[in-house]
């Protein structure tokens, strides 16, 4: 992933730019590329092949269409199974940036090489109901259930997330983080593909098959047990194995997204100047055939860096957790799961494109240079 730029003036922009800070050019998202491009008579033509901006461009999606796709929705907003009615305006501008952190995650996602069948596409596939509980009245609960993950749109709100987060006790609470989560509820079952998987995931976080409802009911009763830190990456991790999971896969999306983020951008720790270590720290933009050993050491380090500029801006910790070595193995089984599932360059073009496989062969050497 390169860092992103404005095609017209090369100015620096962030993944939900609309229209450039600096030159105000009109500019939507490639995802097959990765790159921005300047939208010009309301179509973008790239390698011969005309793209359009998302049909939900009105609600600040950037992403471009493929005019072969089969809907004016890019391939996150077609992700979308529910969403707040037409004319529930205070509802849509939550679901705005509720999107934008969606993006984010489909993009890492992806960047990770992993497998996004759509609900639409097969049974159990992936998909998100992204409505809110202050549109009726009814209670909206987040989670993941037969590839569905629900988002309560209400959590968008700064001051509702920050009492819920605090009445729960939690060091962290974001929109993204939600997602990446629940993501990790639908790949447990996607990538865990044979039985000596399944085996070898229950010896690191538990029995899957124990009573959900008898745990949830234990854990909202008695809190987390009060060693959970030397074993577990949060207190809620502790309440059932999916739920540990679940946690311990989003925290492995929390490190790997930073730490692209960092190499994109050129940060590195100089030993030097620090004085933090022997030899300099300089994040990758992957992982993918690193250890687990080397994604890690390069996190502690930085993570402490970042933590560092948080606080001097008055802020907490940008990352509030330790890692303890129980949870060390969890991740590098995740590491493992995650990186033996990358997707052919046809398949992240098809992806992106929405098209099958057989039909993205011409755009495939774009994504693998």
């Amino acid at each position: 992933m390169t860092q992103p730029r404005c095609p017209h003036c090369r100015h620096f922009v962030y993944l939900d730019t609309l229209t450039c800070p600096n030159c105000e050019a009109e500019i939507g998202y490639h995802m097959p590329s990765r790159e921005f491009h300047g939208i010009r008579h309301g179509q973008v033509v790239i390698d011969g092949q005309t793209w359009y901006p998302c049909s939900n461009r009105e609600w600040d999606c950037n992403w471009l269409v493929w005019e072969n796709a089969p809907a004016g929705r890019c391939f996150s907003c077609r992700l979308t199974r529910r969403r707040p009615a037409a004319d529930d305006t205070v509802a849509l501008e939550k679901l705005a940036k509720t999107e934008e952190a969606k993006r984010r995650l489909i993009l890492q996602l992806a960047d990770l090489g992993l497998p996004m069948v759509g609900w639409d596409v097969t049974s159990g596939g992936l998909g998100f109901d992204l409505i809110s509980s202050l549109s009726d009245g009814k209670r909206v609960t987040i989670g993941h259930a037969n590839g569905i993950i629900t988002i309560d749109l209400a959590e968008s709100l700064d001051d509702r997330r920050e009492a819920l987060r605090v009445r729960l006790g939690e060091p962290y609470r974001t929109m993204l983080g939600h997602l990446r989560h629940e993501a990790g509820h639908y790949y447990q079952s996607v990538l865990l593909t044979n039985d000596a998987l399944w085996d070898q995931c229950r010896q690191l976080f538990g029995d899957e098959r124990a009573s959900y409802r008898d745990a949830l009911q234990r854990h909202y009763r008695r809190g987390a047990p009060s060693d959970w830190n030397e074993s577990f990456i949060s207190e809620y991790a502790t309440m059932h194995p999916w739920e540990d999971f679940a946690e311990t896969f989003a925290h492995y999306l929390h490190i790997t997204g930073t730490l692209q983020t960092a190499a994109m951008l050129g940060i590195h720790l100089d030993a030097t100047a620090t004085n933090l270590r022997d030899t300099d720290v300089i994040p990758l933009g992957s992982y993918e055939h690193e250890p687990i050993q080397r994604l890690l050491a390069d996190w502690e380090w930085m993570s402490q860096g970042f933590n560092r500029i948080n606080r001097s801006m008055g802020f907490g910790d940008l990352y509030p957790f330790t890692i303890p070595a129980p949870v060390r193995h969890k991740l590098a089984f995740v590491h493992d799961i995650v990186t033996r599932a990358p997707l052919t360059a046809e398949e992240q073009y098809a992806l992106a494109t929405a098209v099958t496989p057989a039909l993205a062969t011409a755009g495939a050497e774009e994504l693998a240079g």
